[in-house]
């Protein structure tokens, strides 16, 4: 009798780990899903620097280009904007990369005009494309650590939008 319980409790602790591994493996596939429907561009900032080849992005799930990339060596997510003047960096994400202000400005912004400060990122890269001394901005208004990509790094590519991707290839010089 002490037997047959002692087997049929070790067979219920199996069950129950069974279970438990199950949920915990298919929590951690669906996170994983999650992310790469928020990010599909996440892969880039393990690109090799160098070459000519074109950076093609696909649109987000939510219909934004997201992209994740360096600012002076360090891992951030972007949402690439060709409307932003600049690489426009939250306030929290600023003083976690070290940026410094080098001088404060108004900007236009769809939420209304917005009091910011100016930087210089020392260095900006995605995809295998790095660019030196790009100009920013700190805007404390920001929330998150989604930097917003401008112009300021932008313009160096002639950029391609259809249907859902993007194309970004390094522009011919004048």
């Amino acid at each position: 009798m002490d037997d047959e319980r002692s087997v049929r409790r070790v067979g219920l602790g199996m069950m129950l780990l069974f279970w438990l591994l199950f949920i915990a493996v298919g929590a951690w596939w669906f996170h994983g899903f999650l992310a790469a429907q928020r990010n599909p561009n996440a892969h880039l900032v393990d690109a090799v620097e160098g070459g000519d080849a074109p950076i093609t992005l696909e649109r987000s799930h939510s219909g934004h280009f997201m992209a994740t990339g360096r600012i002076n060596g360090e891992p951030v997510e972007f949402l690439l904007d060709t409307g932003a003047t600049y690489v426009a960096v939250p306030a929290t994400l600023a003083e976690r990369l070290g940026l410094e202000a080098s001088g404060s400005a108004w900007f236009n912004t769809a939420n209304g005009r917005v009091r910011g400060e100016l930087t210089t990122l020392d260095e900006v890269s995605l995809g295998g494309f790095s660019a030196s001394d790009v100009r920013g901005s700190i805007s404390p208004g920001m929330e998150g650590d989604v930097a917003l990509m401008g112009m300021s790094f932008l313009n160096r590519f002639d950029i391609e939008i259809r249907n859902s991707r993007m194309v970004l290839r390094p522009a011919e010089s004048p």
